[in-house]
């Protein structure tokens, strides 16, 4: 009975070592097998020369060509509106008229001292012919008319400046005044602005003032109007540059028929700049930005370790041009035809097994118009 027990006992270790040994030799077959990294997903694009129009982006703000807020020039009580909120007017046309009773009564007693100061002068005169009077006297009442009539004269300034004129043609803004209504010298009355021309002001940095120059077109973007472009085109470039932001100031001037657009609006500007001939563009979403370079992934057959062919991705470092839109210029590293990787390229590394899949591909356009969502 002990005997049949070693018996089984020393069969079962035997089977244990066999089994150990079938492990160990597929452990050491597996370790030695070169390993291959499962292929990554990749979306491509083929470089390829187009032809670029570089351009400069910035913000803007739209100003009127002309406009002001009208304020009071003297004290006095309102007793006319003669321009409501939104009217357009001409130049020389009367929109705020103060109360002149006090004035027109002090200018009918200036008149009258002016028309005896007038007779006194003239009588002197006749007199001073017949030796009569003195020259002395005839001196003292012709400057006795000269003040009556500068008397008058100021009178009828100051009237005048109780009566407010719009000093060019426009569109009077929201009042903000009252008829009745008491308002100090220098209190705001209204805005006036001529709006059928407007400017766009606008900054771009130092570094671009030697692309720049007067009469280049301006496109620009309104987002109250997402459908529409307007255009302008640069009519001045300030003569110094900001020293805070290191930003010189540019104007364009565009037309606004219709006057659908008003100053202070937000714009979009986009300058055109002379074409420089044919560029390799890619999407930016090709370019693996980095401290030490900037960097694409290249799409070729390439051979492994096994002597193998496979598909995979070679890092090349690049010279980055100007961009528009989703595009950004090549202008060192790749080739006309070379395929570069658009998507999935921060997973990458140099010789990756990569796996072209182009159903979702990220946009490549030089316009884009996403959703304002």
């Amino acid at each position: 009975m002990l005997k049949k027990l070693l018996i089984a006992i020393g069969g079962f270790i035997l089977v244990v070592i066999a089994l150990g040994a079938t492990k160990v030799a597929q452990i050491k077959e597996m370790t030695s097998a070169p390993h291959v990294q499962p292929a990554s997903s990749v979306s491509t694009f083929v470089a390829k020369e187009v032809t670029w129009n570089p351009s400069i982006n910035a913000i803007g703000t739209l100003a009127p060509v002309q406009g002001i807020m009208l304020s009071a020039d003297a004290d006095g009580t309102i007793v006319k509106i003669a321009a409501d909120s939104g009217t357009a007017v001409q130049a020389g046309d009367l929109l705020v008229k103060f109360d002149t009773g006090v004035e027109l009564a002090q200018l009918k007693a200036a008149e009258a001292r002016a028309t005896l100061a007038r007779l006194q002068s003239d009588r002197s005169t006749d007199l001073l012919a017949k030796n009569t009077i003195s020259q002395a006297e005839a001196d003292s009442t012709n400057a006795q008319l000269d003040q009556a009539l500068a008397d008058v004269a100021a009178l009828k300034a100051q009237i005048a400046k109780k009566e407010v004129r719009a000093p060019f043609s426009g569109r009077v803004g929201i009042r903000q005044i009252n008829v009745g209504q008491f308002v100090a010298r220098g209190a705001p009355l209204m805005p006036l602005q001529k709006l059928d021309t407007v400017f766009v002001n606008f900054n771009v940095p130092q570094r671009e003032m030697q692309v720049l120059k007067v009469g280049q077109d301006v496109q620009i973007a309104v987002d109250a109007f997402p459908d529409k472009q307007f255009a302008a085109k640069v009519t001045a470039i300030n003569t110094q540059v900001d020293m805070a932001t290191r930003n010189i100031s540019v104007q364009a001037t565009m037309d606004n028929p219709g006057e659908v657009l008003r100053s202070g609006m937000f714009v979009r500007v986009e300058v055109a700049l002379p074409a420089n001939g044919m560029q390799i563009a890619v999407p930016a979403t090709a370019i693996a930005y980095a401290s030490y370079g900037n960097s694409v992934y290249i799409v070729e057959k390439m051979k492994g370790e096994d002597g193998a062919e496979y598909l995979g991705a070679r890092q090349q470092f690049v010279k980055l041009g100007a961009t528009r839109g989703d595009l950004v210029v090549i202008a060192e590293g790749v080739k006309s035809g070379e395929e570069v990787v658009t998507g999935g390229v921060f997973k990458l590394r140099n010789g990756a097994h990569v796996q072209i899949n182009n159903s979702a591909m990220p946009s490549s356009s030089a316009n884009p118009t996403p959703d304002n969502t």
